[in-house]
């Protein structure tokens, strides 16, 4: 009898320590990281203040974001270096061609010029939930003060995710340097007070690496295509330092790659996750955190 009662309490130790194990490789519904892409891109118009809000309302951690540079050196939240022209409208109302909205580059316009253009107004093909009102590209100062302001409101502390957006195609015309770009972005965000509630992420090596040396501290996310193989130590390699976070493209996320990532005590934040499956089924794999277009579903997910 009492080697069957040990044998029963070794296997009951066995489970609940696998148990333990299980959970320590999965964060907790506090740690998990969700993200708003673009704000709540599918829901509201993208990079907004108003799509913002709609984003703290529904009790999203972080706020992501994509940064660019005016003509007057003023860092002003958007995606494209151009004028979407799927979703802007000029400032007399007028829809434009693709033509049309890749000669309006953001880098060859003043930041008073930048904020005549509608954003929100015309309806995006790609996301027919999006609700449609006036808006327009803001500074990331007026973002910034807006969403702390409206966070204090709601009794939430919000964090951020910012992009830099560089592109090698436009031969330095559609932005500064990276390193300028990296100062000027940096340097909003150091007189906001906000730097330990940011994280920076790109697809270009150098601005990690020049948020790495110049601003200890910062938070930094590596992201990457599916197309990009490399292995996580050649990742880290390339880059001379280990990224805060991985951020890969969904599809190519599995177990292994998480387990990768947690053994060289790196995070895995994958993107743009937009159905409640894709976000059920990595977050059973464990992974730190998701982005998606639709952070209403991250409240069905849990």
């Amino acid at each position: 009898m009492r080697f069957r009662n040990s044998i029963c309490s070794l296997l009951a130790l066995l489970v609940l320590a696998s148990c333990s194990i299980s959970k320590k490789n999965k964060p907790s519904a506090t740690q998990f990281d969700s993200q708003g892409h673009r704000g709540a891109r599918g829901l509201m118009p993208e990079n907004t203040i108003q799509g913002m809000y709609h984003t703290i309302d529904l009790g999203t951690k972080t706020l992501e974001m994509d940064l660019q540079i005016s003509k007057d050196k003023k860092v002003v939240v958007s995606h494209d270096s151009y004028m979407g022209f799927k979703f802007c409208t000029t400032p007399e109302g007028k829809e434009m061609t693709s033509k049309d909205g890749y000669s309006r580059l953001l880098y060859n316009m003043s930041y008073d010029s930048i904020r005549k253009y509608d954003v929100g107004l015309k309806p995006h093909p790609d996301f027919p939930k999006q609700k449609k009102m006036a808006a327009y590209k803001p500074l990331l100062s007026e973002l910034i003060d807006s969403t702390e302001a409206y966070a204090k409101i709601k009794k939430r502390t919000i964090y951020y995710n910012m992009e830099i957006k560089t592109n090698p195609e436009y031969k330095g015309k559609g932005h500064p340097p990276v390193n300028e770009f990296v100062d000027l972005a940096m340097k909003v965000i150091l007189d906001k007070g906000i730097k330990s509630r940011t994280m920076i992420q790109s697809f270009d090596v150098n601005a990690l690496k020049i948020i790495h040396s110049r601003y200890p501290g910062v938070k930094t996310s590596f992201l990457v295509f599916k197309s990009n193989t490399k292995s996580i130590k050649d990742h880290i390699a390339s880059l001379g330092f280990k990224p805060d976070i991985f951020s890969p493209q969904y599809d190519i996320v599995t177990p292994e790659l998480i387990k990768a990532c947690h053994d060289e005590k790196i995070k895995v934040i994958p993107w743009t996750v937009n159905d409640l499956d894709g976000i059920k089924k990595l977050k059973s794999m464990g992974v730190d955190g998701i982005i998606s277009d639709y952070p209403d579903l991250f409240n069905l997910a849990k």
